[in-house]
């Protein structure tokens, strides 16, 4: 193990008017600690070796302002920073660790009891704040939900962005509420015994008010990412930039009780070294957790299809609990609207479906026609409940040129087989804010930055990204404040009929995938797909001891016959998406019936069925 200074990075306070501070600045022969207000004074900070200055200042509290200066030139805000009250250009404020915990008993949950529903803070409620999301936990959990995914919080330009372009990784976002607001959010959900996952980005920073390099290689020019210079994870100083990485997942989960860490596009992480910085990572925090007497998840957000990112470390993998599956969702999204473009021109059969069911990647090792090269390896071998899987999520309606929800582009029927397609796999479902009602309103992307260069380049860069789609036309201005408030979802729309049919309905399907053992986490003895590509249907068999389902999924414009299974056996409906209870046009499938060879089911027109066994054919 490598031998760190003693401190925390940034700001740690001590009690008494006193304060630690410690920054990583090789690039600095000089460092000096700015306290700017209340009462301005400098404070030369000693060398603590490896590019490292520490300093203990005496009265110093929280709310006190500060920068570090340079070799007597820039003054910039702390690289970890606990709060910008002035945003990304300004000083960095000391912040009160305490906090009155109201959680004691919160162990975190299993990993297969996440049902994760993710929120970008300033969209979701008119407020755009944390504490404006405690209001709406109890619907929330009342749905079924047991773990919120916030989209990233850390410090970004403006009042209004995605969150990737945060510059202050340890800086809860002053808009939002700041740390205490995230600390409030986070009691509450323990409260209820709902889970929080944070997304976290470490594999770039955002591009207005990023000075790490003016303190040290924190970057590397060797490699890029598509949003700007790629972080130096294998290169010489690289044991202080990982640190800095670590520190901070270590910071969420001890200072916030955060439960999961969703790491932002780890393919974008270009680490070639013998131990890997995700491998590297995994290992702290899970340590940590134990340490706390808590589960903490690590989820990965990859599109490479690298089963290695969640095989055990003994096994040649790199650990982390979990990974999300875009192949499910492309599988799904190019079925229900027969999209062909981008990435969607690999996707399109009933067979897609079945072998993600099966093997979890659709692209295994295969040829990707969009790609033009083979993509993935096999993951048949790794539970489906380490991964995570969505018909929607703020990348596939936000990288949209339009931003639209599937609520806009097919029909209700369809928006309840996405539903059963995701809340009744054997995977871990995500729901995006406002899914469940079949909320309208786009999902754009918005930022507020300052720069006319930079904004003009934003522009540009949605331009091109939308190409290979082949959309038309000019998206929304990023920068104009009318795409964030057009992004902010209608809570009020949930209680129209409609809408809040289509709400109770995902109730009811959460409360089903709870109830039916058959319908937990999945054994590959236990599961079976067939794809009846004729038919444009997809029969599931499922078990668990003695708990055995039947699903009928069809996507087709008419009415079809479904094979059901051959094995003798009494069957009862639990659920029917074309029943009129949820506004169906009415269903051809029997509350009951006997299984046995050559037995046929009548099956609507997009709609799906679930059957439990409920005994043996009597002779």
């Amino acid at each position: 193990m490598r031998q760190e200074p003693g401190p925390q990075l940034g700001c740690t306070v001590l009690g008494g008017g006193r304060a630690g501070f410690l920054v990583w600045a090789p690039r600095a022969e000089k460092v000096e600690l700015h306290i700017a207000e209340p009462d301005e004074r400098r404070i030369e900070m000693r060398a603590a070796g490896r590019g490292y200055h520490h300093v203990v200042a005496e009265d110093v509290a929280p709310g006190s302002l500060y920068f570090f200066r340079l070799d007597d030139r820039a003054e910039r805000p702390d690289p970890a920073s606990r709060l910008q009250p002035l945003g990304v250009h300004g000083p960095s404020a000391v912040v009160d660790p305490n906090f009155e915990w109201g959680d004691a008993g919160w162990r975190g949950l299993p990993l297969e009891d996440y049902l994760l529903y993710e929120i970008h803070v300033g969209a979701f409620t008119p407020e755009g704040t944390l504490d404006a999301i405690v209001e709406r936990l109890d619907d929330l959990r009342d749905l079924g939900v047991t773990a919120i995914e916030l989209m990233p919080l850390a410090q970004f330009p403006g009042t209004r962005n995605w969150g990737y372009d945060g510059v202050h990784p340890f800086a809860v976002q002053a808009s939002y509420g700041g740390p205490r607001s995230l600390k409030r959010l986070v009691d509450a959900c323990h409260r209820r015994a709902m889970a929080v996952a944070l997304d976290v980005v470490y594999n770039h920073l955002g591009p207005e008010g990023n000075y790490l390099s003016e303190f040290g290689p924190y970057f590397t020019d060797r490699y890029r990412t598509p949003w700007g210079e790629a972080v130096n994870f294998d290169g010489p100083w690289s044991d202080e930039v990982r640190r800095y990485f670590i520190e901070n997942a270590l910071v969420w989960i001890t200072d916030f009780h955060i439960d999961a860490l969703r790491l932002d596009a780890v393919h974008a992480i270009v680490d070639p070294s013998a131990r890997p910085f995700l491998e590297e990572l995994g290992a702290p925090v899970h340590q940590r957790a134990a340490e706390l007497g808590r589960r903490v998840q690590v989820f990965a957000e990859s599109d490479r299809n690298d089963a290695r990112l969640v095989r055990e470390r003994d096994r040649g993998g790199l650990g982390l609990d979990g990974s999300w599956n875009d192949d499910f969702h492309h599988a799904v999204h190019a079925l229900l609207t027969g999209e062909r473009n981008g990435y969607y021109l690999d996707f399109g059969s009933v067979a897609d479906l079945a072998k993600a069911l099966h093997e979890n990647f659709v692209f295994s090792g295969q040829y990707s026609a969009y790609r033009r090269r083979s993509h993935g390896n096999s993951a048949s071998d790794i539970p489906a409940s380490r991964f995570v899987v969505f018909a929607q999520n703020h990348d596939q309606v936000g990288n949209r040129m339009l931003g639209e929800r599937l609520s806009t582009l097919v029909s209700f029927e369809h928006l309840k087989l996405a539903a059963g397609l995701t809340l009744l796999s054997p995977f871990l479902p995500l729901l995006f804010m406002g899914e469940e009602y079949g909320e309208t309103a786009p999902f754009l992307y918005f930022v507020s930055h300052n720069d006319r260069d930079l904004i003009e380049a934003v522009r540009r860069g949605r331009r091109e990204e939308f190409a290979a789609f082949g959309w038309s036309g000019a998206p929304p201005d990023p920068q104009a404040e009318s795409t964030f408030l057009r992004s902010k979802i209608d809570w009020q729309l949930r209680s129209a009929p409609r809408n809040s049919a289509l709400c109770q309905f995902h109730r009811e399907l959460i409360r089903l995938r709870r109830s039916l053992p058959a319908l937990g986490g999945r054994n590959a003895e236990k599961l079976q797909a067939i794809a009846q590509e004729e038919e444009r249907a997809l029969v599931i068999s499922r078990s668990c001891g003695s708990s055995e389902a039947f699903l009928a999924f069809h996507f087709g414009g008419e009415a079809t016959h479904i094979a059901v299974p051959a094995e003798p056996g009494v069957w009862e409906k639990e659920i029917d998406s074309a029943d009129e209870r949820w506004l169906g046009a009415g269903t051809a499938a029997p509350e009951r019936f006997e299984s046995g060879p050559r037995r046929t089911l009548t099956l609507a027109a997009k709609s799906f069925v679930v059957y439990k066994k409920v005994g043996a054919v009597q002779s």
